[in-house]
């Protein structure tokens, strides 16, 4: 029902999730990061708990593959769940439950993960690590390129109706989490526009919640 991927931007630090189902507000139950630590997707008859209990694992040493052997181990019906994740030093890991549905399966590099479950066919992670690694510039966009890429190569078995992108980098909170909770027209290409608003402006939004002071201009009427 769902295919995502995980990655870390070497150059920056940052780190993302993206994901897409053709369940309904898939990014609100499956994407989890935290800066300075990682980023996990967790997905496929869905435990939120895994999330949270992944990125505390890794904040607290564990490596990506330590902390995902510890989800295993700690988590509940976990041969339902897949589960993504990728550390501060790029390194990844994935659990994929053997009672995954439909047709399953991952594929992993250095600094980005992908998995999916009632899949068209089994290329499709490695389609969205392939299109991860050929791509550049801002995280974001090479999220956004690798998304495009696994729909490309098939996708998922039906039509998918929402998407999320979630990313962070040097603060406490997430600087985009931009989410298409449904829609009968391609979720991929609705976060991808409304990433392409966001883009030009996150940094100054993030300046305005450190200090407004130094914020440029709000655009809105009466702001001078």
């Amino acid at each position: 029902m769902t295919f995502s991927l995980v990655a870390r931007c070497a150059r920056t630090g940052m780190f993302g999730v993206a994901i897409s189902s053709s369940s309904p507000a898939v990014a609100a139950r499956c994407a989890y990061a935290r800066a300075g630590v990682g980023a996990v997707a967790s997905q496929n008859v869905t435990d939120p708990t895994l999330g949270p209990l992944a990125l505390d694992l890794m904040e607290g040493g564990m490596r990506a593959t330590d902390a995902i052997a510890e989800v295993r181990r700690r988590g509940k019906f976990i041969e339902y769940r897949q589960v993504l994740a990728v550390d501060r030093d790029g390194e990844t890991a994935i659990h994929s439950g053997p009672n995954s549905l439909g047709i399953w399966t991952q594929a992993q590099a250095r600094d980005v993960a992908s998995g999916g479950n009632l899949l068209a066919n089994d290329g499709v992670p490695q389609a969205i690590v392939d299109g991860f690694l050929a791509s550049t510039g801002h995280l974001g966009d090479r999220l956004i390129a690798a998304m495009r890429a696994g729909l490309a190569a098939g996708g998922e078995a039906g039509p998918v109706h929402s998407a999320g992108m979630k990313i962070v980098d040097k603060v406490s909170w997430p600087v985009a989490d931009l989410r298409c909770d449904w829609t009968e027209d391609c979720p991929i290409e609705a976060v991808a526009s409304a990433w392409e608003v966001y883009k030009p402006q996150l940094d100054a939004y993030i300046q305005r919640a450190l200090d407004p002071r130094q914020a440029p201009s709000y655009g809105v009427p009466g702001d001078e």
